[in-house]
């Protein structure tokens, strides 16, 4: 019984949210409407969850003396600072002249713009071990690759600023990212869409039950 009634829940659940889609009737669309804000509580209490986690984890890591434990304080610190002040503040507390905000913007913004650009000599890294030119794909790839990255600069304009507009390099990546590009993705994104029905129809009809303790 532990394991019929979660897959029995879950099933009558999914096939609910399914029909709500296709039935414009409020026997349908209102418990849908309850079932999504259940959601949004439940995903609110998997970060409340998630913080405690990470508190737990930090805290045995600072009280045991592991190695780079200060960073831990500095996170726990961080963390406990953030949630007080955003909950001293209330409903408003990304509004202009807070001091949520403030953080924001002058601790969280400029970190994450430092990550981000530290990110960006290890995309240029592995991009350079793609790009090994073995095959006429990865000739391609790199070829269109190249294009893209001077098209979007404006050095790519000063390269062939004396060529017809068609073939200048912007016109020439901005065709790729268009029609190329597009069309690839579009089936990547048409493939994961329909990997993701796939596996709600598994757990649907009771076939996945990874979510169950692990159970196959």
């Amino acid at each position: 019984m532990k394991r019929q009634l979660p897959i029995l829940v879950t099933a009558i659940i999914g096939i609910f949210m399914i029909l709500s889609f296709f039935v414009p009737h409020q026997a349908v669309s209102v418990p849908a409407d309850f079932l999504q804000a259940c959601a949004v509580i439940l995903v609110a209490f998997g970060y409340v969850l998630g913080g405690a986690n990470a508190l737990r984890v930090n805290f045995d890591a600072i009280y045991q003396r592991q190695p780079g434990w200060g960073y831990k304080v500095v996170l726990v610190v961080s963390l406990l600072a953030t949630v007080v002040i955003g909950a001293v503040e209330g409903e408003g507390f990304l509004n202009p002249g807070t001091r949520s905000k403030w953080i924001y913007d002058q601790i969280y913004s400029p970190m994450a713009a430092t990550m981000f650009a530290l990110l960006a000599f290890y995309i240029a890294s592995a991009a350079f071990r793609a790009f090994r030119i073995r095959t006429t794909e990865a000739a391609l790839l790199a070829a269109a690759a190249l294009i893209v990255m001077l098209g979007r600069v404006p050095i790519g304009n000063l390269m062939t600023g004396w060529l017809p507009e068609p073939v200048r390099l912007q016109a020439v990546q901005e065709w790729i990212m268009n029609w190329p590009q597009n069309a690839a993705k579009r089936a990547i994104l048409i493939g994961a869409a329909l990997g993701v029905m796939a596996t709600g129809l598994r757990v649907i009809l009771g076939i996945e039950r990874s979510y169950l303790s692990g159970e196959d």
